[in-house]
């Protein structure tokens, strides 16, 4: 909401978020509630998002539903057994693991929708604003909640670890901590403080980003900068294999295989030229992608003659490249 209200644009806020697993089953269906007035009050005639709000109410509505989904079924499978009934298009990364016959299957990331070079340009006046000369090393740290309900069971940087990332990263260059929830009082001083909407331009000038998120591990990566990412999601979430793989544009451990990540980190960082080596492999990735906005807006205006035509031939999304 933060970003909406700084760019001015209008939205209906249908409630907050419960970190309790037990209460969000009921938060859900207050949600479901709320959207489904909103619809029928505007005469809604397409949802697009990654909610499950949207597939429940297109259930009782005429509304269509698009869902944008980039976990494989794995790691959701509340998600997949709730959700994914109930919608009229699933749009998913190449090569997802998807039972669903609705599927279709993208040559994109999500996160190429907002941080496709068509559609996003870093603004360099971030450096200023975070206190950074031009040229100067600096790393972001990512400490995730785990809060949601695919989170259930999943474990990621131990405070030791995190401790020990500030230490041995504050000796190379400045550090920035961002975290989903509240920071730990001796992580404090580190707390990254830039506007919001200039969050991802600190990101694509920083030396490597390093954390336990999937969504800014994947981020960086598409702008070009290292990802180190560690938790129990590793090895699990096709996209962020493929962008390890058979791009090399982050890496990924499991929290028993610690030792391994320092490792990793000391290796990149000796590296001479690194940023330039990986906006060579974000090249490499970008040539093989289309531009994922420009896919949905016609998909979604062209639509439901798009999933048709998506259906008979994939090959048409390379128009949008």
């Amino acid at each position: 909401m933060q970003l909406l209200d700084l760019y001015g644009i209008p939205y209906v806020n249908i409630g907050k978020k419960n970190d309790n697993l037990g209460k969000k089953g009921f938060d859900q269906l207050v949600y479901d509630r709320r959207m489904l007035k909103i619809v029928r009050q505007n005469h809604i005639n397409i949802g697009l998002g990654s909610s499950i709000n949207i597939p429940h109410v297109s259930m009782l509505s005429r509304m269509k539903s698009i869902i944008l989904d980039d976990d494989d079924d794995k790691v959701e499978p509340l998600f997949v057994e709730f959700g994914h009934p109930f919608a009229d298009t699933i749009l998913s990364p190449v090569d997802t693991l998807r039972k669903s016959k609705k599927t279709l299957y993208v040559n994109s990331y999500h996160e190429l929708s907002y941080l496709h070079p068509n559609r996003f340009k870093p603004d360099p006046s971030v450096l200023q604003e975070a206190g950074i000369e031009k040229g100067e090393p600096y790393f972001i740290l990512r400490f995730n909640a785990f809060k949601a309900h695919h989170d259930v069971g999943v474990v990621g940087l131990t405070i030791e670890n995190k401790r020990r990332l500030v230490n041995n990263l504050s000796l190379r260059g400045k550090v920035f901590i961002t975290t989903e929830r509240d920071m730990d009082d001796e992580f404090k001083p580190y707390q990254l403080m830039v506007s919001p909407e200039k969050a991802h331009s600190l990101m694509y000038y920083a030396t490597m980003l390093v954390g336990d998120s999937q969504t800014m591990t994947s981020e960086a990566a598409v702008l070009g900068t290292p990802a180190i990412r560690c938790n129990t999601f590793v090895g699990r979430i096709h996209y962020l294999e493929e962008e390890e793989h058979k791009y090399g544009l982050t890496y990924g451990f499991r929290p028993d295989e610690a030792e391994k990540m320092f490792e990793k980190i000391d290796e990149l960082l000796a590296m001479p030229n690194l940023k330039a080596e990986w906006q060579i492999r974000r090249q490499k990735m970008l040539s093989e992608k289309i531009d994922y906005s420009r896919f949905l807006t016609w998909f979604v205006e062209s639509y439901p003659e798009s999933r048709k035509i998506m259906k008979d031939d994939p090959d048409y999304q390379w128009r949008f490249k």
